[in-house]
């Protein structure tokens, strides 16, 4: 039998040698020096081995406590090489499982989302919804995520009355789930068991004005508005004549604008539905951005409608609801969004225009695939008219509303 003294006195020879111990366990010593703990057995009428690691790590009396269990195993009918190969595979799921866990994959997700494009604000929610809501989940595997974890996740959030943000929430756990999903780290997306399990908030549409008269008196006071910032009056005419969300009109830059062509390029990176979105530009608006230029134009990249503490940073939506707020107009009667639901409501109930050519206007995208396959026409020469006509009605409902002000 073995003894640390041979096994520490044992010289590396020019082929590999054992030293052997009892019951089939040798070392083998290797020409470049190793020592390698061996068993050698038989199993089901065939010579086998096994390997119990280097005597650098496994001693003499460790590598005899494997043979008896190995021993164990063959007596109990059970190939210990097997028994050997399944416990490390199950070591390695434990090893891949605890390295991929929710708040790995939920990083890989952002970053994957980032190289997209997407806005600024739908990364920041993201990024706020999984660094917060979803903390507890963070250091769980997550191929062993239930879908009761993440209800407790979300409950305490609904139960302050935060009802979107947790649905919000479980939607964007949702996908970092299926993105495991896709990667080969989980089998299922477990929120789609929560449906129906979180309270649905109820759907709140932004305040608008759509009613001719209400909104002409909005349009005389904007127009009529001397105290105001220059950049954030126009931002306003703009919004109303050219419906486009508030975002895109905050953020605008010289270069989308050609007034000698009458029309607007926003980039499909700053649009909602990622993809570049043409505006003509009515005579009123060419007008308003004329009269801007000389304000905010610094060069081809700089913004149209900058905030007042920097020319880098443009005016926020905030800005722009405050201002209406000083118009006289509250946040229950009209939003820097509304004017969007002004103009499809105006537009549609004139009967004047085709419904495709306003949606297009609205920069909306078909929910029907089929049709929208066959509807990829941005009906430009019709929009034109449309624009121009929209313009032409605001002015017709601010002088209206101006001449009849006294009696009102």
């Amino acid at each position: 039998m073995l003894t640390d003294t041979a096994i520490k006195a044992a010289k590396p020879k020019e082929k590999p040698y054992k030293l052997s111990d009892a019951e089939g366990l040798h070392l083998l010593v290797t020409p470049q020096g190793g020592k390698l703990w061996r068993l050698a057995y038989r199993f089901g009428g065939k010579q086998r081995q096994l390997t119990f690691g280097s005597y650098k790590y496994v001693t003499l009396a460790e590598a005899r406590e494997r043979r008896t269990e190995a021993k164990r195993l063959l007596a109990s009918g059970v190939d210990p090489g097997a028994n050997i190969k399944s416990r490390k595979a199950e070591q390695r799921a434990a090893e891949e499982a605890a390295q991929n866990t929710f708040g790995v994959v939920a990083s890989e997700f952002i970053e994957k989302i980032r190289k997209e494009g997407r806005a600024p604000a739908t990364m920041e929610k993201a990024e706020w919804l999984l660094r917060t809501i979803a903390a507890p989940l963070a250091d769980r595997p997550i191929s062993e995520i239930t879908a009761r974890e993440v209800l407790d996740v979300l409950r305490p959030v609904e139960a302050k009355g935060n009802h979107e943000a947790a649905r919000r929430a479980r939607s964007t756990i949702g996908r970092v789930l299926r993105y495991a999903i896709a990667t080969d780290r989980a089998e299922r997306d477990v929120t789609s068991d929560l449906k129906g399990a979180l309270i649905a908030p109820p759907v709140q549409h932004r305040a608008a004005i759509t009613e001719e008269k209400a909104l002409g008196k909005l349009m005389a006071a904007i127009y009529g508005w001397n105290r105001g910032q220059p950049t954030t009056v126009a931002a306003l005419k703009l919004l109303a004549m050219l419906a486009l969300r508030p975002g895109e009109v905050r953020a605008a830059r010289w270069s989308e604008i050609d007034l000698e062509k009458a029309v607007w390029i926003i980039p499909a990176g700053r649009t909602k539905m990622r993809r570049q979105h043409r505006t003509p530009l009515p005579r009123q608006a060419v007008e308003v951005l004329k009269a801007l230029r000389p304000v905010t134009d610094r060069g081809p990249d700089s913004l149209v409608f900058h905030a007042t503490i920097s020319v880098l940073k443009p005016i926020s939506e905030n800005t722009l609801n405050v201002a209406i707020r000083r118009l006289g107009f509250t946040a229950s009667e009209m939003t820097s969004h509304g004017f969007r639901a002004a103009f499809a409501t105006l537009a549609n109930e004139s009967r004047k225009w085709h419904p495709d050519a306003i949606e297009r206007q609205l920069a909306h995208v078909e929910g029907n695939n089929v049709r929208r396959a066959y509807t990829r026409g941005e009906h430009w020469d019709e929009r034109i008219t449309l624009m121009q006509w929209w313009a032409d009605h605001l002015d017709w409902l601010r002088e209206d509303a101006a001449a009849k002000a006294p009696n009102d």
